[in-house]
């Protein structure tokens, strides 16, 4: 989607105002080849860890797995695009990485609202993704959240 494209968009916002401590949401993504080739070409991280099985396979992970940030850019959809969604602005984000995550893998990413300042619009989001029971990424983010307009 270019410039000029965006009129027949859906509203996806949760204002400030309907914010509450505990809202969570969540998404869920399998990560293929596909993705992990994409993302290197967006990124220019062809990283061999990433690319190349015989590589791979000599690393402490004994196989490919797939760019960190790109587990992260999921975290980056649902606040882009749900919680709060359009509008968000990033201010802050900490990441700690616990596990890989393996082309095919499907990750479930979940972010939650932990604490809103509503002088400042500011709102505090934990951050979380799983690839079944194993947390392999943690985190937190402090995002600018849209208001909803003055009457």
């Amino acid at each position: 989607m270019l410039d000029g494209e965006c009129r027949d968009l859906p509203v996806g916002t949760i204002y400030i105002e309907d914010l509450t401590v505990g809202m969570s949401r969540r998404l869920v993504k399998s990560i293929t080849d596909r993705e992990i080739g994409m993302f290197a070409d967006l990124s220019s991280d062809h990283n061999p860890v990433h690319m190349c099985d015989e590589y791979a396979s000599g690393t402490i992970f004994g196989g490919r797995i797939a760019h960190g940030m790109l587990t992260a850019g999921l975290i980056s959809a649902i606040i882009g695009q749900q919680l709060p969604g359009h509008g968000t602005i990033y201010l802050k984000q900490n990441l700690t990485f616990f596990a890989p995550v393996r082309p095919n893998d499907r990750v479930e990413a979940t972010v939650t609202v932990a604490e809103i300042d509503h002088r400042r619009s500011r709102v505090t989001l934990e951050c979380k993704c799983r690839v079944g029971d194993t947390v392999v990424l943690k985190g937190d983010a402090l995002v600018l959240a849209p208001a909803k307009a003055a009457d």
